[in-house]
């Protein structure tokens, strides 16, 4: 499977929810954002959020139309406004569209979701990372999530929420993703930093950190012998769905969680986080 992978694609279908995600109005009116919506966690939370009343913007790459379109049918099934961004955040500009869509579609931001992320597997370690892929991790991964909140925030008040996709491998990189880990890290560090910064104006900034997930991601950038044991390392021994990672940025977007920022929710099967 080529990079980044379609969920239509899979042998194996993801769970993102569709059949047992019950909302309880807890996001009712909520206006939001979440980046790499098409597929995977983003599609997962942007059903979640739906449920729980919120209206959802998705970005996504061009490539990635027809996943998109199936969270938007989501989202619209559950009768909430359904926005699409396609583009590359790897540009200022698109993420600026982003916002911009944004605010004129929806007149404000309430929650801000930053979840599209690269990886690819190298065997070799740091010896097959290239100067390219080395770049594209860290502009798609921490220069979207600079750009993107900065342009968010001055349209964000008392009360929203920024939530970062971190990882397990923030805490305990492998060395076949020692790009994508490190990018991992450094956004633990950048929601910590961003939350000390916020904290004056009522927003709160967290993050979520999964362990292994299966998702389209996975077998485009992985090996054929790594997707097999994919989740095995975990004490649970198995990778989660998308769908057990979805309640996790539903609290942290609500107001149960408002006496959290600077935090990160670990979702990793019992494999600790320090």
């Amino acid at each position: 499977m080529e990079y980044p992978g379609r969920s239509s694609e899979l042998d194996v279908q993801p769970d993102h929810g569709e059949q047992s995600y019950k909302g309880s109005n807890r996001l009712e009116g909520k206006k939001t954002i979440i980046t790499g919506g098409d597929s995977g966690i983003g599609r997962a939370v942007a059903l979640a959020f739906a449920r729980e009343g919120a209206d959802v913007l998705i970005s996504y790459l061009e490539s990635e139309e027809k996943d998109a379109q199936e969270t938007v049918r989501l989202i619209e099934d559950a009768g909430r406004k359904a926005v699409t961004v396609p583009g590359d955040l790897r540009e200022e500009s698109v993420c600026q569209q982003v916002v911009d869509t944004a605010v004129r579609e929806f007149g404000r931001i309430d929650v801000l979701v930053s979840n599209a992320a690269f990886q690819m597997s190298q065997d070799d370690g740091i010896a097959g990372i290239t100067t390219e892929q080395f770049d594209r991790v860290m502009k798609t991964n921490v220069y979207a999530l600079f750009w993107l909140t900065k342009a968010a925030v001055p349209h964000m008040s008392e009360g929203s929420s920024i939530i970062t996709t971190s990882s397990v491998q923030g805490f305990s990189p492998s060395p076949h993703l020692l790009d994508y880990a490190t990018s991992k890290a450094a956004i633990v560090n950048f929601t910590k930093g961003l939350a000390a910064d916020l904290v004056e104006k009522g927003i709160r900034v967290n993050s979520v950190a999964p362990g292994p997930v299966w998702t389209p991601l996975i077998p485009a950038t992985m090996d054929e012998e790594k997707v097999k044991s994919f989740g095995e390392q975990s004490p649970m021994g198995r990778a989660a769905q998308p769908a057990e990672l979805a309640p996790s940025y539903v609290f942290l977007a609500s107001q149960e969680s408002s006496y959290i920022t600077a935090d990160v929710i670990a979702v990793t099967g019992g494999s600790p986080i320090v």
